[in-house]
């Protein structure tokens, strides 16, 4: 951790990078809240610490026309999950099974499935911006949001941002960690993890009903409309979709398809400020 009053270099705001973030003590991160507020023409609501992944995290929210904003800081970042590193526990192996002995057509095991449906370990490079901290109801269909978005001054996150504002850093299965509680389903749980803001302070991959739309057509977010609630997959599965490496292909196919057109007041985006 740096001295409290240590500054970063002359740089833009949208330079900042995860780990120079999580160098600088709160006072700097104070500064730099300011001057994001400025810059945005908004107010600073929050300016906090936590702990995350081992360390210290700054989490910051910014208030701009009546909506917050968290700061999500980018630079290079891994994404995706690591499957070659990764095995399931005993139990999520069993309740998997359990789901292919009642018929589903899902994949020979879990390892498999989660291949079908995972983005992979890669490494990307991010700008720094502002990701509304709820997601919004689309109020027009997913090609018309982006000019609606705008006239906001707002645009449609990319899925390598949906992914690195959920997880925060974390290479983990979900952004809390590897596992989910396998004795109940998501839905209608309050005290379950996905129910904890995540590392930015985002409220985010908290509703399996949900389905985040970002500016990639291939992959949504955070839900799949209560697929696997409603179609008795089993608990391993009904965590699944909040997965922050879930891209849920699917259920982007029905919504960019021509019967999504349809139901576009049951998906939601969440809007970034580019700084």
């Amino acid at each position: 951790m740096s001295e409290p009053g240590a500054r970063l270099p002359p740089m833009s705001v949208a330079e900042l990078s995860l780990e120079q973030w999580r160098s600088l003590g709160l006072p700097a991160a104070r500064r730099i809240a300011q001057d994001t507020a400025r810059l945005v023409g908004g107010r600073v609501s929050v300016v906090d610490t936590v702990e995350h992944l081992g360390g210290p995290l700054h989490r910051v929210r910014i208030e701009r026309n009546g909506q917050e904003f968290a700061l999500i800081p980018g630079g290079a970042v891994t994404l995706g999950f690591d499957l070659d590193a990764w095995r399931p526990t005993p139990e999520q192996a069993a309740d998997y099974a359990q789901t292919l002995e009642r018929g589903f057509g899902c994949a020979a095991d879990l390892r498999a499935h989660l291949a079908e449906v995972l983005s992979p370990r890669r490494s990307v490079v991010l700008a720094t911006v502002l990701m509304a901290v709820e997601d919004e109801a689309l109020t027009e269909s997913p090609a018309d949001m982006p000019a609606v978005l705008a006239a906001r001054g707002l645009r449609m996150p990319s899925s390598d941002e949906w992914e690195h504002a959920c997880g925060a850093g974390a290479g983990t299965l979900f952004r809390w960690g590897d596992d989910c509680p396998l004795d109940r389903i998501p839905y209608g749980d309050p005290t379950g993890p996905h129910q904890q803001p995540s590392g930015f302070g985002l409220r985010i991959a908290y509703d399996t009903y949900s389905v985040e739309l970002t500016s990639d057509a291939d992959a949504v977010h955070g839900g799949d409309g209560g697929e696997s609630v409603c179609g008795g997959y089993g608990h391993m599965l009904a965590w699944l979709p909040l997965a922050t490496a879930c891209r849920n292909p699917s259920m982007a196919e029905f919504v960019y398809g021509p019967d999504g057109e349809d139901q576009c007041e049951d998906f939601s985006t969440r809007p970034v400020l580019t700084l």
